[in-house]
């Protein structure tokens, strides 16, 4: 069978266990600790971190909240030294060092090492600064294989067994044949028991946390995920990202985050069962007004769809749905996601900016609401991945990564299903019109 032709329960041995530092797949919303409130970690030796990429992802932007350096510095303090910062854009990690030399984080980067690819890192890094975690944040689609030039994970497991993992979401944007090499990778990380989280940030946030607790506390059974994601599309102006050849469309690049959300409530996904559709650019409802990247100049059929709307079942024989849409100008988003359960519907409300909890129970048909000012679910994966690689404790209370490799590895299949099966709907579509 095709990798998006297999039931989600039918992965691999170690599909039920997770990753040998995701003990639990919750965390306590009340441990999840402001940055600002947030001690220094304790220690007095170096926190040595090599950055793998020299990006927005990496060192932020005005497009986002996105800024894991930013994170690392304020759980770290003084102890994190970042030995190496690899890119192959040596004068863009110049200057973002430059900025950050300039600032009050110079101890963490004054003796920072530039490297244009990790084989050149590898030859020239001194054995004394070997590093406690990776952060990776290059480009998907340079990542998540195993070929040579894009098989960064490999190549740390290799030179670097034992030393931690950050990397980014999605794991990789390459062809759909290709979500096999993710799966040996993930194998891999599993059999050297290698900490490592992905970068799935939302399921960090207190409003996700208190919606499991809800759920494991009334012990509930999920019966619907329901995920919408409504971009604002006029302030996108990087030409890939219109691009599908480039990004592997918005579902895969973009709405990973709440198919990732729907598999965190739903569970195992029946990849058989998805069923899909989209409007195209090229059909009347497609047409965009305010784009700010000349189309023309992209391939007709590398063009991203307007909407996409997706159904499947879960293992559970839950239903879920997500559609992504692309339709709105300005600047905010407006993403929501819908748990059901018997008598419960937990409904989470701008997750990205100001994350609002709705929560309707039986015996009330008025939702309560809860507010969280001021949540950063950035930092409290990173805060949690460091507090795993400075002490493994099994103590029930204890930091866990909620998103490992394998589980980022079905998030990027679903997503792949649903583009394919979106695909399949229109060809069915065009061919009837040409019969």
């Amino acid at each position: 069978m095709s990798p998006t032709h297999r039931r989600g329960s039918e992965r691999h041995a170690s599909d039920r266990r997770g990753s040998s530092f995701s003990r639990r797949d919750s965390i306590d919303p009340r441990k999840l600790v402001p940055m600002d409130k947030m001690t220094h970690i304790s220690g007095h030796d170096d926190f040595n971190v090599v950055f793998i990429g020299a990006g927005n992802i990496m060192f932020g932007s005005e497009e986002g909240p996105w800024n894991h350096s930013f994170r690392f510095e304020h759980k770290l303090g003084r102890r994190l030294k970042v030995v190496a910062l690899i890119d192959p854009a040596i004068e863009r990690a110049k200057e973002v060092l430059r900025k950050k030399c300039d600032s009050f984080v110079l101890s963490a980067y004054e003796h920072t090492r530039i490297y244009k690819n990790f084989e050149e890192f590898h030859k020239n890094l001194p054995k004394s600064l070997r590093p406690r975690a990776f952060v990776v944040g290059s480009p998907p689609m340079f990542r998540g294989t195993l070929q040579s030039g894009r098989d960064i994970e490999t190549q740390i497991l290799k030179h670097y067994p034992g030393v931690a993992l950050f990397i980014e979401k999605p794991i990789a944007t390459g062809p759909i044949e290709e979500i096999e090499q993710g799966y040996k990778i993930s194998k891999q990380i599993e059999e050297t028991k290698t900490i490592c989280s992905v970068g799935y940030m939302l399921r960090y946030l207190k409003a996700v946390q208190m919606m499991k607790h809800i759920i494991e506390e009334n012990d509930l059974t999920v019966m619907t995920t329901i995920a919408r994601y409504a971009c604002a599309y006029e302030a996108i102006a990087k030409p890939d990202w219109w691009d599908k050849s480039k990004s592997a469309g918005p579902v895969i690049e973009q709405g990973t985050h709440f198919c990732d959300l729907s598999r965190y409530f739903g569970g195992e996904v029946d990849y058989e069962s998805v069923v899909a559709h989209s409007l195209e650019w090229d059909e009347n409802a497609g047409q965009l007004s305010a784009m700010k990247v000349d189309e023309s100049k992209i391939p007709p059929e590398n063009r991203i769809p307007r909407v996409t709307s997706a159904t499947w079942k879960y293992d559970s024989g839950a239903v879920g749905t997500f559609t992504h849409v692309v339709a709105l100008q300005g600047t905010n988003y407006s993403c929501e996601l819908e748990v059901y359960a018997d008598g419960y519907c937990l409904r989470l409300v701008d997750p990205y900016v100001q994350p609002v909890l709705y929560v309707r129970k039986p015996g009330d048909d008025h939702e309560q609401t809860y507010r969280f000012p001021d949540d950063d679910p950035f930092f409290s994966e990173v805060s949690n991945l460091i507090d795993i690689i400075e002490d493994i404790e099994e103590d029930p209370d204890a930091a866990c990564i909620l998103s490992s490799y394998e589980d980022a590895v079905k998030t990027y299949e679903l997503t792949w299903a649903i583009r394919k099966a979106s695909e399949k709907s229109r060809a069915a579509k065009l061919s009837r019109k040409a019969a």
